[in-house]
């Protein structure tokens, strides 16, 4: 135990600077994808037939997609068709809009959960269908699906991982590990890792567990 320690304390401006860059990559990918999957979740429950396809033609698409495979398009598909982007824009975008479609389904059934008489009550009241959802349905939406939501921001977390893994190589907390592990041969780098991540995800559960106490919707 003193050996991973001091392999803490040696290390611990890497280790700080990785856990920085995976907290930089969930945030920006969690605002993008709560974005979209909002936009995504409207569109699943539109009267618009055709924006139901668009909908679900996104959610079907990136929820099948690996996100390796995703990165990778965004990274190298996207440059090779001319597109100068980055690798930080390619990680970020690529976690966001695959989250998206998960977050999108789960509001999907959110708005469901808030029934149609409401959505038809406010629309006889004069408001229009984006007012009515806007102000109506999903704050409700939002506040029923709080603990799925919270579950898919930790799997966001875990997969975040996947970014410094792939050939993005952004200096996130696994790959610091990494770095750390081949220079000193000392696997105990891994666990360092590992307790960044317990750390994220335990500070995430505690909130959405403290969101859900006090705005979940009980039925």
């Amino acid at each position: 135990m003193s050996d991973a320690l001091d392999l803490l304390t040696e290390n611990f401006g890497a280790f700080a600077s990785g856990l920085w860059v995976t907290l930089r990559i969930v945030g920006v990918a969690f605002v993008i994808a709560m974005v979209v999957g909002t936009a995504v979740a409207a569109f699943r429950v539109a009267p618009s037939k055709a924006l139901n396809r668009v909908g679900g033609i996104y959610v079907e698409t990136f929820r099948n997609i690996p996100l390796l495979v995703l990165l990778l398009i965004l990274f190298i598909g996207v440059r090779r068709a001319g597109l100068p982007i980055s690798a930080w824009v390619a990680g970020t975008l690529g976690l966001g809009l695959y989250t998206a479609a998960y977050i999108a389904e789960a509001l999907r059934s959110g708005v469901f959960a808030v029934g149609k008489g409401q959505i038809e009550a406010a629309l006889s009241l004069g408001l229009t269908y984006p007012r009515a959802m806007r102000r109506v349905v999903l704050p409700q939406a939002f506040r029923t699906v709080i603990p799925t939501l919270g579950s898919l921001i930790i799997a966001m977390v875990k997969n975040s991982a996947i970014v410094g893994a792939s050939l993005l190589a952004l200096p996130d907390l696994l790959k610091e590990a990494r770095v750390v592990q081949s220079e000193t041969a000392q696997t105990e780098a891994f666990l360092w890792a590992a307790a960044g991540y317990l750390l994220i995800t335990v500070t995430v559960t505690v909130v959405f567990r403290h969101l859900e106490t006090r705005y979940a919707v009980r039925r």
